[in-house]
């Protein structure tokens, strides 16, 4: 009997070892970013997307294992437990499998087999049932009863006939055998409720495929269209295919009763297996593309969350509107507002006009270096007209702000208690001033779910769609390091080991007693004991501190081994903060890993990490990646050509294409065919969001706002 540890190792390809260290690491208490970061060497630097699958598929086995032991006690409480179901109950690699096997055991609610069985047709319905060389009709005359409500021959037979229905329906091994045969060649039929009703659904109005080659992002488009009764949807098999199966698996090769057992089973599939048997199929559908779905979702979340931040410069943040006018908000280098104002571009020339000269006002007054639009309604036009006021600031760029999830967080409870004094309005500007700033401080504050990078969120399981993003985050913030002196309780909490109420005591703490001066100082926060501290220390920079190492990702529990390795490799401490290490990396290889590990007391993989820490203390990861684009000029739609090469950004990476920002205020869709000059199984293998990527013009549908790209061919000089 393989354990779940290995049969989690089979699955994900790892050393048994490594993963009965991670699921020891994770029932102690530790979080995944801390056990991908520093302990890697138990087990074998696996990265955190391969831990969090880890976790969840233990969490899915030993809910399974759990889930036999009930269905075990509950079949031996009725005295019923063979030692030939007991193994195949322990066989079982999935939850369907194991209820197919407790079905024949479960309370069921009234049917036509429990009358028949009332009538006491049982015994006659399990010889006959037998096969085994006597007429049904001959053993039928002895169970005619009136007083129990069999008058006739016939009703005898149909109460039988109704017992083996539910008996084969009951049957784990035609269900499964079923359930293969379906998932293999099962055709989807799409029919429209109303064929003269237009949708969004039409391209499904008279849609017909194998369920083995529906796309994930089909099915998900089938499933609304369905429950917004634009679709009527049905699944079956060809030809008889699903009665041969359950044929085959009731009937005894050349029994005399074939006909009657015959006609039970087909009525066993119609009636009772295939109306549930589509049912399953359905839901096994419907869960894996959501499951895809929801990791799509969270493979364009964490590039956006982890986008370059343009640091250090005070930006001014316009959210655009029409009736309510254009809010504006100025925050210098921190995010600390500066200014706020209301203007209205859009009323009339007037107007405009007044709303430069507001604006051109507040640039030079805050010497304002970068602005920050909101891609909503009413950003054309306040583009437009920040582009004309431009060409007086030739030190001055925009960029258009995926404001998405923005309102969300101006009406929120966190940031009327980070803005009391402000409305919504100009609290939804501010935050997109600083998503340009940091987009990762800004959208830990919003409910991943709103950010829109995603397809069908809404249509999720709502726990396992949290679950997934919010791993995301907490490994993006913890990925980047967060600074204890600055950091919101948004961000904060986000920290390995870190909630809600500790993060909200630390910066209690840290208004009461002023900023922090090293790590260790953290122990006098409330509520905040040892573990929480082992899972956070590392996380979290301390710039104030005397210790250089405490504004570094090297772990206190580590901090002697750093040093050891400094003075292994010709320095001191006092390099560090003098930035003189750009050859401890030789230095580090010419003593070779195994080497320097057995020196420091450390396992080679963390003092890899080190090295690096060390060389660059206080390095924002993100710094590494490729600027976001800053305009100073605007595009329309009718400005675009078929064969013009423009750069944009990715917004979206979806089943069927890349969305691509390239400043028209419309993004362009590049399907999956024109992605790359290879064939890819997803888009996602070639780009991610966040991306600047060279695109070219296919074709411009200006009425339907539609435009089509190609990434393929691109001229490298272009």
């Amino acid at each position: 009997m393989n354990s779940i540890a290995q049969t989690l190792a089979e699955e994900l390809g790892q050393k048994l070892q490594y993963v009965e260290n991670v699921i020891a690491l994770l029932d102690e208490g530790n979080t995944i970013p801390f056990i991908a970061r520093y302990r890697k060497e138990m087990h074998g630097t696996m990265d955190d997307t391969t831990l969090r699958n880890l976790e969840t598929r233990l969490n899915y086995l030993r809910n399974l294992q759990s889930r036999k032991e009930e269905i075990r006690n509950a079949i031996e409480a009725q005295g019923k437990l063979t030692e030939e179901l007991a193994a195949a109950i322990e066989a079982a690699v999935t939850l369907a499998e194991a209820e197919d096997l407790y079905r024949p055991y479960k309370q069921k609610r009234r049917t036509r087999a429990t009358v028949a069985k009332e009538k006491g047709l049982e015994p006659l319905a399990l010889a006959i049932f037998a096969q085994d060389g006597q007429s049904p009709e001959e053993l039928a005359k002895g169970y005619i009863d009136p007083e129990k409500g069999v008058e006739t021959l016939e009703d005898a037979l149909a109460g039988a006939s109704d017992i083996i229905a539910e008996m084969i329906s009951d049957d784990a091994d035609i269900r499964k055998a079923l359930r293969l045969k379906m998932e293999r060649q099962a055709v989807i039929t799409v029919q429209a409720e109303d064929a003269d009703k237009d949708s969004v659904y039409r391209l499904y109005y008279d849609f017909k495929s194998p369920v083995s080659r529906l796309q994930n992002h089909q099915i998900l488009a089938i499933n609304r269209g369905e429950k917004e009764e634009f679709l009527k949807v049905s699944l079956s098999l060809p030809g008889a295919e699903g009665q041969a199966v359950v044929c085959r698996g009731a009937l005894k090769p050349g029994g005399v009763f074939s006909p009657f057992v015959r006609a039970a089973a087909e009525d066993a599939y119609s009636r009772l297996i295939a109306p549930s048997a589509e049912r399953e199929l359905r839901s096994a559908l419907t869960d894996r593309a959501a499951e895809a779905a929801i990791g799509n979702f969270a493979l364009n979340l964490k590039p956006l969350l982890m986008q370059r931040p343009v640091k250090g410069f005070v930006t001014m943040g316009l959210d655009p509107g029409y009736r309510n006018g254009c809010k504006v908000a100025v925050v210098d280098g921190t995010g600390r507002v500066l200014d706020t104002n209301v203007v209205y571009p859009t009323f009339s020339q007037k107007k405009k006009e007044e709303a430069i000269a507001v604006l051109s006002g507040m640039i030079r007054k805050h010497s304002v270096r970068h602005i920050a639009i909101g891609n909503g309604t009413a950003s054309r036009e306040t583009e437009a007209m920040t582009v004309e006021m431009l060409r007086n600031f030739k030190d001055v760029s925009y960029m258009i702000v995926n404001e998405a999830g923005a309102s969300v967080y101006s009406a929120s409870k966190l940031a009327a208690e980070e803005f009391p004094e402000f409305d919504v309005n100009l609290r939804s500007a501010v935050s997109i001033a600083r998503r340009l700033q940091d987009p990762l401080a800004e959208l830990v504050k919003i409910d991943p779910k709103a950010i829109g990078v995603g397809q069908y969120q809404h249509d999720m399981p709502a726990k396992r769609l949290d679950e997934a993003l919010g791993g995301v985050v907490e490994d993006c913030v913890n990925a980047v390091g967060v600074d204890l002196n600055t950091a919101s309780v948004s961000l904060l909490q986000q920290v390995s080991g870190l909630n809600g109420s500790i993060a909200k005591n630390i910066v209690a703490y840290r208004e009461e007693n002023g900023a922090f001066t090293s790590r260790p100082q953290l122990k006098k926060v409330p509520k905040l004991g040892p573990k929480a501290y082992q899972q956070c220390a590392g996380f979290l920079r301390v710039p104030e501190s005397k210790e250089i190492l405490d504004n570094t990702g090297v772990h206190p529990e580590t901090y002697d081994a750093a040093l050891k390795l400094l003075q292994l490799c010709g320095y001191t401490k006092s390099d560090v903060a003098a930035g003189k290490l750009e050859q401890l990396g030789e230095r580090f290889a010419a003593l070779g890993g195994e080497q320097a590990s057995q020196a420091c007391g450390v396992g080679v993989p963390t003092l890899e990490d080190v090295v690096k820490e060390l060389q660059k203390p206080g390095r924002d990861p993100r710094d590494d990646l490729p600027a976001p684009i800053l305009r100073t000029d605007v595009l329309e739609m009718k400005d675009l050509k078929p064969g013009m090469v423009l750069s944009g950004t990715v917004r979206n990476v979806i089943d069927f294409g890349v969305f691509v920002d390239i400043g028209v205020h419309q993004d362009g869709l590049v399907h999956i065919s024109q992605v790359c000059n290879r064939k890819v199984r997803h888009p996602s293998e070639v780009v991610q969001v966040g991306d600047v990527v060279k695109v070219a013009v296919l074709d411009v549908d200006v009425d339907r706002k539609r435009i089509s790209l190609t990434m393929k061919n691109i001229p490298a000089e272009a």
